[in-house]
């Protein structure tokens, strides 16, 4: 028997950096998805494969032995995966062996949500594998704590996006708010391709609200007020107001550091070709951008923004969260 599930990327579309100092963040699910296969195994071992990485490795009992690739990364990326599995076991009430094959169609650390996306999918195949009823809740608790090993403290919003799939407004006091978004938003994504570390720029940015605390509460102000604007362009079907929403976000963004020259590269490249907005998404220093389109002009924008140096997709909303594809 086998099952496959899969689970959604996201894009932060307004908030990124200032969610950290309590401001609100919205994000959407995008239908760029990561697949999971699990199958029983007649021995004990969690043997887990990525086509995409080409890593395989299996973990039995407290032994860790890499089949292919770098053994350090196949550590780093298949660690929160046996957390998920081992969680799912412990509701199971007795071990087992499994198959894991990861075949995911998003960017790797690029601020799209990779690995909640990944894990996801993996507790909604293993649980299903093995009859285990675990709600949607239990599904983000426990990508949230696979997110911990990758990223120290996350923020929650890759598992929550990941799990419920949509739109949503996240507060780190209040939490995940759902939105009901009736629009089409269609987006042209372009990576850079340059991975980086998300610790890394919210290091930088700490560091510079300690050097200039005034500034960057007036910024994070901003921030805000953006936020709460672009509730209500979305709510009016509004794409110019978004738009111009985004430029404005990444120019606070630019300011506080954390755009890069590839970034910017890629944000020109998408603005003159006719984008109403393009933005860094996720951390910066890297990774990708975005850019929001009327849909006469996304394939114009994506060859502007290849030609800039990146690669490219189009990428819609998706209202479906975790889900199984195959059992």
């Amino acid at each position: 028997m086998e099952v496959i599930a899969s689970a959604p990327a996201k894009v932060i579309l307004f908030g990124e950096h200032f969610v950290v100092y309590g401001e609100p963040a919205m994000v959407i699910a995008i239908d760029k998805r990561a697949y999971a296969k699990a199958q029983n195994r007649s021995d004990k071992r969690i043997y887990i494969r990525s086509s995409n990485l080409n890593l395989a490795a299996y973990f039995e009992n407290s032994n860790f032995k890499v089949e292919k690739g770098d053994p350090k990364e196949a550590k780093l990326k298949f660690e929160p995966v046996r957390l998920a599995v081992e969680k799912v076991l412990e509701k199971h009430g007795e071990t087992a062996g499994l198959n894991i094959e990861i075949n995911s169609t998003v960017p790797v650390a690029a601020g799209l949500g990779s690995s909640a996306a990944v894990v996801a999918a993996v507790t909604t195949a293993v649980s299903t594998l093995l009859n285990v009823n675990i709600s949607r809740e239990e599904v983000f608790r426990i990508t949230y704590e696979a997110e911990k090993i990758m990223h120290g403290t996350p923020s929650g919003i890759d598992p929550a996006i990941a799990t419920f799939g949509g739109a949503l407004l996240f507060q780190m006091d209040t939490g995940f708010k759902p939105l009901e978004v009736k629009m089409d938003i269609p987006l042209v994504i372009g990576d850079t391709g340059i991975e980086r570390s998300t610790r890394v720029q919210v290091d930088k940015v700490r560091e510079l609200r300690e050097r200039y605390p005034q500034i960057m509460e007036s910024l994070t102000w901003a921030a805000r007020q953006i936020v709460m604007r672009a509730l209500e362009a979305l709510k009016d079907k509004d794409l110019e107001t978004l738009g111009e929403l985004m430029n404005i976000n990444h120019a606070l963004l630019y300011g506080i550091g954390v755009s890069d020259e590839s970034l910017e590269w890629l944000i020109n490249a998408a603005r003159k070709a006719g984008a109403l907005g393009a933005k860094l998404t996720g951390a910066g220093g890297g990774g990708c951008m975005i850019a929001l389109a009327r849909n006469e002009k996304l394939e114009e924008i994506s060859e502007a923004i290849r030609r800039a140096g990146g690669t490219t997709f189009i990428a819609r909303k998706t209202d479906e969260g975790a889900r199984i594809e195959r059992a």
